[in-house]
């Protein structure tokens, strides 16, 4: 049975165009069942591995403890002094996170993913965020998906898992147009 040459999704008999991505296929081109299945491992975008979900969920629970601490602090403070601005936004709204710690995690992530492509996490896990071409990404488009991870990331993610699988992205992920790659 013959594969897509773009996809590698099996072809239908016959089939003048892969079904999955709409590449023309050449019968003479398209090559035979590999005799080794393929293991799974990081698929690839535009000759990219792209982090898998576990990794980067690692990446961020480690930049959560590190930005956490300071949070915690800085609401020690809060409290001592009995400032009520700490807490002027309800925290029962679910999905959402705009605070004062949300804020905090949102500067965190723009300045390292803008400036240096990794947070802490992502250094520790090995993984980098780049645009689709793999360029460094800058403040913009680090402000836009610093966005959804830091205010919004359960909405975040279960839009991105729902609609940009093949891509391993959230939803910011996609309006910024980034990718999480492994670094070789």
């Amino acid at each position: 049975m013959p594969y897509c040459m773009k996809c590698g999704k099996e072809l239908p008999e016959g089939a003048k165009y892969c079904p999955v991505c709409g590449t023309a296929v050449s019968m003479e081109e398209a090559p035979a069942a590999p005799a080794v299945p393929i293991a799974p491992a990081a698929p690839e975008f535009a000759g990219f591995k792209l982090a898998f979900w576990w990794e980067r969920f690692v990446a961020w629970l480690i930049d959560a403890v590190i930005v956490g601490i300071v949070v915690g602090i800085l609401g020690l403070f809060a409290w001592f002094a009995s400032l009520t601005w700490w807490s002027g936004w309800p925290s029962w709204l679910p999905f959402f996170n705009f605070n004062l710690g949300g804020v905090l995690y949102f500067l965190y992530w723009m300045f390292m993913d803008g400036a240096y492509g990794q947070s802490f996490g992502k250094m520790v896990m090995r993984i980098k965020i780049t645009r689709l071409d793999g360029s460094e990404i800058g403040m913009g488009k680090a402000a836009v998906e610093s966005l959804g991870k830091a205010f919004l990331l359960p909405l975040d993610c279960i839009v991105g898992w729902i609609l940009y699988p093949r891509r391993r992205q959230r939803l910011f992920n996609h309006l910024s147009q980034t990718i999480v790659i492994k670094i070789t």
